[in-house]
């Protein structure tokens, strides 16, 4: 209504038309479309960048540095230098005959062991065939069994303690549970009159233990008490004494050293045993005498031949009680923490397998180092 006064009318209207939002300023067509192109071709690069370089940490391209120059093997024959990984150097002089003009020899023994892989096969080269089978030799190029043989240790001048636990192979089922229960460490010693041997042997040496033979040898009341058949009598002739040691040399292989099976009567005669001694030393083994009888002549005539020789401090398992072997053992490691090694040798018993299981552990945690014979034995090739 044109009539209607201002008092009339409702609250917030106000008179005449609505006002209209201010119209937007025009953008010409043309603009339009170059600005979307500008940002298409924008957008398409950012994509094929991010897909050439994603987002990550710069990468650190490494110079290649020239190879290191492997020095020239030197013109002696018989010198060999190894580059060991970082650079490290291991020189080698081994002449290959007994007159080496003076030269200084010097050898690293723990090269010549065998991988523990294959510690159960027998190096063909430390093999003679024989009549009555494997007898241990020295290599041509001058390896020893003791040496190829050897467990490896740690080199090591702390406390040493090797233990010897003989009588393998008697008992097949003793045998069995001496290789099941005894630490890798401990030395075993094969009687040659026992049983599958060489399977023994082979199961030892796969386990990790260093072997040694152990050779019958006359008490002094034999016939009385008898160490076995092909025991080495001092009455018999030195020939007789050979072919008796050689049959029980070829039962196995892959031994280190011989160890006397009683013989307090042959080991005290000069002239019975020095033919044994002498050709235990040609063929590259070691002796181990079992501290049994102090009137052995095995130190001198080991001495005489220039091979390797151990003697043990005292048997662990005179008396067959846990707490006598537990008692001898601790005995020993104070030897050895006095003197720097000792030797303890024993029987394939039940007992005492058990307890030197369980000392041997104990003892490892108290920072002895347990061995075997090789690493205690006075070698004169490798002083």
């Amino acid at each position: 209504m044109s009539g209607e006064k201002d008092i009339d009318r409702p609250l917030g209207q106000e008179q005449g038309r609505p006002r209209r939002a201010p119209a937007l300023p025009r953008i010409p067509a043309g603009t339009v479309l170059l600005s979307l192109a500008a940002v298409a071709v924008v957008g398409a690069s950012a994509m094929i960048a991010l897909r050439e370089r994603p987002w990550r940490q710069p990468e650190v391209v490494a110079t290649p540095q020239p190879a290191a120059e492997v020095p020239a093997q030197p013109a002696h024959p018989e010198t060999r230098i190894t580059t060991q990984p970082g650079g490290a150097q291991i020189i080698r002089v081994e002449p290959d005959g007994p007159d080496d003009g003076g030269a200084i020899v010097v050898r690293d023994p723990s090269a010549l062991q065998q991988n523990l892989r294959v510690a159960h096969l027998p190096d063909r080269a430390l093999v003679e065939d024989s009549e009555t089978g494997p007898l241990p030799k020295r290599a041509e190029d001058g390896r020893r069994p003791f040496d190829v043989y050897a467990r490896p240790w740690s080199g090591a001048r702390g406390a040493r303690v090797a233990i010897v636990i003989g009588g393998l192979a008697v008992s097949q089922t003793g045998t069995q549970a001496a290789l099941a229960k005894l630490p890798p460490e401990v030395t075993l010693g094969f009687a040659s009159g026992g049983n599958s041997i060489g399977r023994w042997m082979q199961e030892g040496r796969r386990k990790g233990h260093e072997i040694v033979m152990q050779v019958p040898m006359e008490p002094f009341d034999y016939p009385n008490v008898d160490p076995g058949r092909d025991t080495l009598t001092v009455e018999a002739a030195p020939d007789d004494n050979l072919r008796a040691m050689r049959r029980v040399l070829s039962r196995t292989t892959n031994y280190t050293a011989v160890m006397n099976y009683m013989g307090a009567r042959f080991t005290a005669d000069e002239q019975a045993l020095s033919p044994i001694m002498r050709e235990l030393a040609a063929r590259g083994l070691g002796y181990l005498d079992d501290g049994s009888s102090a009137r052995s002549r095995a130190p001198e005539l080991a001495a005489q031949e220039k091979m390797p020789l151990a003697v043990a401090d005292t048997q662990i398992d005179a008396v067959q009680d846990r707490a006598a072997i537990l008692k001898k053992l601790d005995e020993l490691e104070a030897t050895a923490r006095a003197r720097g090694s000792a030797i303890g040798i024993g029987s394939a018993f039940d007992m005492t397998v058990d307890a030197v299981a369980a000392w041997v552990n104990e003892a490892k945690m108290r920072g002895i180092e347990i061995v075997p014979i090789s690493a205690v034995a006075n070698d004169p090739e490798n002083r």
